[in-house]
């Protein structure tokens, strides 16, 4: 069975740095869970304290309940795989999967039938006798899951493993990734700094900035209701319009920016705003279209398009020098662009979200 990890309240300071701040959270054995934030958030830094190269200031790292302290990295039942992949390039595929076992001192029989096993689970079978040399991007990637996998740990830890590979690999890894933790049925802890690895392979996602977990949940929910502004300007791409809140009529916030257009929007998590306060109204590119009945409109011009194929991005200004971004698909139809680039767009009020003001994600 496999083992539920928890971080107790667990800070990490180097010197007078903080790097972790009061990480507290479960991981249920058998999930695939990713924490996600820009560099330096400390999630690297988690999964070294997880794993026993680090340990907590303050706190506790429990796995199956029990408390990790003086546990060192080789005696936790976790297997960590680095951003390098760490592969011997003078060694075979199979003995690369096999070394964890030879350390151990299995024999050498049992290392290659293991090594066999492994290499059918990846999908690489007939490659034991080739050097890694010999092997693409996401084939090594798949043998330092193998190797990780070869001494049956209960918990694999992955560092950012998909940072070096081309964009098109990187995708289909993803896939591969996703499909290898189902079949063996172990808990994945994954770290990344790319939104698209972490909404597109976990169960749930740990959104982190300076050390804080800002929100942990399943990828639809960060996406579609995000409880900080750094959170909703990080994952997904969005417009992030600062307000100041006129009203509120239940949960419809209604505001207004400071180029003097109207704004409305839902409260996020059902928030109490009074007259005053001042906030984000965020709208994601792809809620914003051509005006339609009943929509907040704004009227805008068009200074820049990115034509992606299948999306078409248009760079719009605003009254207020205000930047906004919208997404339409590309059905063949033109873009209801008037003269000198005017455009009116809308958005229903109910998909636009309103978060307290905050600090926001870079780029």
């Amino acid at each position: 069975m496999t083992k539920t990890i928890t971080l107790d309240h667990v800070s990490i300071r180097f010197g007078s740095y903080l790097a972790v701040d009061d990480a507290h959270l479960e991981i249920a054995g058998g999930e695939f869970f990713s924490f996600l934030g820009p560099s330096g958030c400390g999630k690297t830094t988690l999964l070294r304290c997880i794993s026993g190269f680090i340990q907590p200031t303050d706190g506790r790292v429990l796995i199956g309940g029990e408390d990790m302290k003086g546990v060192g990295p080789n005696k936790r039942p976790t297997a960590l795989i680095f951003q390098n992949l760490a592969l011997f390039p003078l060694m075979s595929v199979a003995e690369n999967i096999a070394f964890p076992l030879e350390v151990r001192g299995v024999s050498r029989a049992k290392r290659r039938k293991r090594a066999e096993e492994l290499l059918e689970l990846i999908a690489l079978p007939g490659t034991a006798d080739k050097k890694v040399t010999e092997l693409s991007g996401g084939q090594r990637q798949r043998v330092a899951i193998a190797r990780a996998l070869a001494v049956e740990p209960d918990i694999l830890l992955l560092d950012e493993p998909l940072s070096a590979l081309d964009l098109k690999l990187r995708q289909h890894m993803r896939t591969e990734l996703r499909e290898i933790q189902k079949r063996v049925g172990l808990t994945f802890i994954y770290i990344t700094h790319d939104q698209g690895e972490a909404l597109t392979m976990s169960d749930r996602v740990a959104v982190m900035s300076k050390g804080v977990i800002e929100q942990v949940a399943a990828p639809v929910t960060l996406y579609d209701r995000p409880k900080t502004s750094f959170v909703a300007s990080f994952v997904g791409e969005t417009n992030a319009i600062p307000v100041t809140v006129s009203g509120l009529d239940g949960t419809m916030v209604s505001a207004g920016t400071a180029g003097g257009l109207a704004m409305r929007g839902t409260a996020a998590g059902g928030r109490k705003y009074k007259a005053g306060d001042v906030c984000y109204v965020f709208i994601r590119p792809e809620q914003l279209r051509p005006a339609q009945v009943g929509d907040i409109t704004i009227a805008a011009r068009v200074v820049g398009d990115e034509f992606e194929g299948n999306l078409r991005h248009l760079m719009l200004e605003a009254p207020g020098d205000l930047r906004l971004r919208m997404s339409l698909v590309n059905d063949g139809r033109p873009a209801p662009i008037g003269p000198d680039g005017a455009i009116t767009v809308g958005f229903d009020p109910a998909s636009a979200l309103v978060l307290p003001d905050g600090p926001l994600a870079k780029g």
